[in-house]
């Protein structure tokens, strides 16, 4: 690969408007802080950690490591791949934009929305989880139970707070994520150092390639591919520094670089943490099955104690909300691009830009009012939640795909930017297609056996409904109102702004 640096700022708009878009945005966002946005998204404290009971479930130690080692790989590729793209098309559309540019608007139109909703979902997700662990840290220091009612409550709590911190401008939102990116690498090393100098007895390696399976499912296959989920899950958002890239200075290298090294850096701290949580597992079974609902937590408390438990159950805590924090930064800038293209309805309040701190305000708090709207059936169905918030992985995946695979479409018409696989390109990027192919499918399979209404697997009808919508709202809307870059919506059409589109 190859990269050489575009200049000044002034430069860097000059690529915005040669691609068609006003530059509106403030650029004060470093090429670290490309990257810690991304890392922050990934967020292996958050990840790691919700899905590690499902991991012990669905393959054991063997499966949880071998498929990280793999997923990370893959996902290293699709991350290269993505990153060529991104230094060609710097945008805050991100995936939608290079599709959009490479393959004709209606790519563009599903990509975006694919995209945006994966996000919105994201969001649900990781704040919602990090409600879930304060409940439990609520459990364990004042002995309060949560319920339905005090976890919504403090997911809307969360969120406001966020919304909060991303309206106060960007140079907020870097500071955190630069916080963010030593709060977790450190997190790692707090939390595995801690279980691995205790006293308390330790697994052998032997017990780093054993397997197990309390899924129900039959087929030894089927449980790894399905354990692989826990990198599978984890692995998303990367797509972050392509967001921010209207605010990033020498933006065509620095949000590429951003892509690769979170992944990498995830990659390898991430197998550093479940390694370090695995050998120090005390009783198998005991953990799986804790009475905390958390098996992270179970580990801290068997090795190190309640207290101990406590300050580390609050160490992941705070990186979720980090984690969440940078979800809506990443998720309110989709949603100004993809206003800007008018593709939203009332895109014109979506896309105004806060004259003081400039930043897209109004698409910030879309980006936490909708999660909570997405997150209410928690209340009554947790299957339906989940249902809900698959759209996260199914969704954000196929995202980075697209452009990756229209850009091998056009052959030698594609034009790299600064950074660039080179001849690289090609190779990597078919094979980076495939896997989001075959991942995809993964996040369809039947997850347990027997399959219930509340143990059903949601992600396949999720997509379909996220597919069916982007199909219809472009058959009755985007047509007349979708136009991809600035210059053509400078001056909208007086018919189309009595419209209200």
């Amino acid at each position: 690969m190859s990269h050489r640096r575009t200049g000044t700022p002034t430069a860097d708009d000059d690529v915005l408007t040669q691609l068609g878009i006003k530059p509106e945005l403030s650029r004060r966002t470093s090429a670290f802080q490309s990257f810690a946005i991304s890392i922050s998204v990934i967020c292996i404290l958050a990840g790691g950690q919700t899905m590690f009971g499902f991991g012990m479930s669905h393959g054991g130690p063997v499966v949880m490591l071998g498929t990280w080692i793999a997923i990370g790989f893959f996902t290293l590729l699709v991350g290269l791949s993505l990153a060529d793209v991104v230094s060609a098309y710097p945008t805050s559309g991100g995936p939608y934009f290079m599709a959009g540019k490479l393959g004709g608007p209606r790519w563009g139109w599903v990509t975006g929305w694919l995209n945006l909703l994966g996000l919105l979902g994201a969001i649900a997700g990781i704040d919602y989880g990090a409600a879930q662990f304060t409940g439990a840290f609520i459990q364990m220091q004042w002995n309060v139970a949560p319920t339905n009612g005090s976890t919504m409550l403090i997911f809307a709590v969360i969120l406001l707070v966020h919304g909060l911190l991303n309206s106060a401008g960007v140079r907020v939102l870097n500071l955190l994520n630069s916080i963010s990116v030593w709060w977790q690498l450190g997190g790692v090393a707090l939390i595995v150092g801690a279980l691995t100098l205790s006293s308390a007895p330790h697994q052998t390696p032997s017990f780093l390639v054993s397997f197990h399976n309390e899924s129900g499912l039959g087929s030894t296959l089927q449980v790894v591919l399905v354990g692989s989920l826990v990198a599978g899950y984890t692995f998303c958002g990367y797509d972050a520094p392509a967001h921010i890239a209207e605010e990033t200075t020498d933006a065509q290298v620095s949000a590429p670089r951003g892509i690769v090294r979170s992944i990498w850096v995830s990659w390898v701290a991430g197998f550093i943490l479940l390694a370090g949580m695995l050998l120090a597992v005390q009783n198998y079974d005991g953990t799986l099955n804790s009475a905390t609902g958390v098996a992270p937590a179970q580990i801290y408390l068997d090795v190190l104690g309640a207290t101990a438990a406590k300050a580390l159950m609050l160490v992941v805590i705070v990186a979720m909300l980090l984690c969440g924090n940078a979800e809506v930064g990443a998720s309110s800038r989709m949603i100004y691009a993809f206003s800007r293209s008018r593709a939203l309805w009332k895109w014109q309040s979506w896309q105004m830009v806060n004259e003081r701190t400039k930043t897209p305000t109004r698409a910030v708090w879309l980006s936490v009012i909708v999660p909570f709207v997405l997150a209410l059936p928690a209340l009554y169905s947790p299957a339906a939640y989940g249902a809900i918030t698959a759209i996260n992985a199914v969704g954000m995946i196929p995202a980075y795909g697209i452009p990756v695979y229209l850009a091998l479409r056009k052959g030698r018409d594609y034009r790299s930017g600064p950074w660039t696989l080179g001849a690289w390109r090609k190779p990597i990027g078919v094979i980076a297609c495939l896997y989001v192919v075959v991942i995809t499918v993964v996040f369809f399979l039947p997850q347990t056996s027997p399959v219930t209404t509340s143990s059903f697997n949601y992600a396949g009808i999720t997509l379909v409904i996220a597919l069916l919508f982007a199909w219809v709202t472009w058959q009755t809307r985007g047509k007349r109102a979708y136009q991809l870059t600035a210059e053509h919506i400078a001056q909208p059409s007086e018919a189309l702004i009595e419209e209200g589109i």
